[in-house]
């Protein structure tokens, strides 16, 4: 029941030794994920201890794959060293990245997820709150205590929306939610991730949650019309805002009719997805979309 993270994956954080890689570790570690090593050269043969777990501290992400056998890492450091650790960890040949950065540059971002994709290591963000699948596994920021384990996949641009549909929903419960980040450039998409979730036997719904400004969402229509049998619920955020203004993410930036919240909505409805007006209503087409029982089981 999960896309990208299972409780199988061994999770390095790129940064663990900074204060908001410690906070975070610990709070991956208490959701149960399996977090073998931190990473930092100055640091490296050093242990940090997280309540009742010691975490060796490696000297390269490489180092950390040996020891460990690490398949995932999160990465938690300055916008200047972003992409150089993202092409650290591609360049170790680890299968995802986890950049949780915010205000990298976008030259960077395109560099290095250009580069990851070249080696095939997949990026999750960057400026994203990661992924989790409840129960399993929680790589990034996303809180685990707000729903449980259950059979809706979630992709959202957005970190807060991510975490109101999850407790709005936490009495059905989730198989992956992946927030892929609000920036220009990500490195995995909207389309990437209902490609997955279609394929993901244990996936019985899909949410995308998009934003105004760019094309993202109208291209996700156009997959979801072609590749997705599975129901899709959406909800797109910035049904008030003005146009021609930049607002919220460094993406959402609106310019004439396209990029609007309605034409976005326009597009996922011509596709089938049914879209809610708030992320209230979003949750009660999902509830409607399950069917009776279902809905009134949740």
């Amino acid at each position: 029941m999960a896309i990208y993270l299972t409780k199988e994956s061994k999770v390095l954080v790129q940064g663990m030794t900074g204060g908001e890689g410690m906070k975070h570790t610990r709070r991956m570690l208490a959701a149960g994920t399996d977090v073998v090593g931190g990473v930092n050269p100055r640091k490296a043969g050093r242990t940090v201890d997280f309540d009742e777990r010691a975490v060796p501290v490696l000297g390269s992400v490489a180092d950390g794959i040996e020891a460990t056998g690490a398949d995932v890492s999160v990465v938690f450091v300055p916008p200047a060293f972003a992409k150089a650790a993202v092409v650290e960890a591609a360049d170790a040949g680890i299968g995802l990245v986890v950049v949780i950065t915010e205000g990298i540059p976008v030259h960077d971002s395109v560099a290095c997820t250009a580069y990851a994709a070249s080696k095939g290591t997949r990026v999750v963000g960057p400026n994203c709150p990661g992924l989790i699948t409840p129960g399993q596994s929680n790589a990034g920021i996303i809180p685990a205590d707000i729903t449980k384990p259950g059979r809706i996949g979630l992709v959202s641009k957005s970190g807060t929306l991510t975490y109101q549909l999850m407790y709005e929903l936490r009495d059905i419960g989730f198989s992956t939610c992946v927030g892929i980040g609000g920036d220009p450039v990500v490195g995995t998409t909207h389309i990437d991730c209902l490609a997955a979730f279609e394929n993901d036997p244990d996936t019985e719904l899909i949410i995308m949650i998009g934003e105004i400004g760019g094309d993202a969402e109208e291209r996700a229509a156009a997959f979801i019309e072609e590749n997705v049998t599975k129901p899709v619920v959406g909800y797109v955020a910035g049904f008030t805002a003005p146009e021609g203004r930049t607002m919220g993410h460094a993406g959402a930036i609106v310019s004439g009719s396209s990029g609007t919240a309605r034409a976005k909505k326009q597009a996922l409805e011509a596709a089938g997805v049914r879209v809610g007006s708030t992320p209230t209503e979003t949750a009660k087409l999902v509830l409607a979309a399950l069917g009776p029982e279902r809905g009134a089981r949740g």
